[in-house]
């Protein structure tokens, strides 16, 4: 398992940049801002946030799907062994120009 993974950081109003987090699990709650949630995006890619998010108010950031998510998160890679890992180039790439823009909602669009 790799200690130090290459990530893309999304904040909110903010342009995503590329990071590297350690993978440990104290690093990852601390990088969210409490308890982390993984949601798969496609295969071997998802996204780290904070489960609690909406429930305590944390600022909007981007939509994906029908969903809205909330606070700072990070796009990483997965392996088939449900490890984290680092993106490609190509993939880093990727991410920051699919959530290059940022985006503002209102709390209601946000509970809903």
């Amino acid at each position: 398992m790799q200690n130090e993974i290459k990530v893309v950081m999304v904040e909110p109003n903010k342009h995503p940049i590329v990071t590297t987090i350690k993978t440990k699990l104290e690093n990852l709650q601390e990088a969210v801002g409490g308890l982390i949630e993984i949601i798969d995006i496609e295969p071997n890619i998802c996204i780290l946030c904070n489960e609690e998010g909406k429930l305590i108010g944390l600022e909007g950031n981007r939509k994906l799907g029908d969903d809205i998510l909330v606070g700072t998160f990070y796009i990483c890679g997965s392996n088939d062994e449900g490890e984290l890992i680092s993106l490609t180039d190509s993939q880093l790439e990727k991410y920051i120009n699919f959530f290059w823009e940022p985006q503002t909602f209102t709390q209601g669009e946000i509970e809903n």
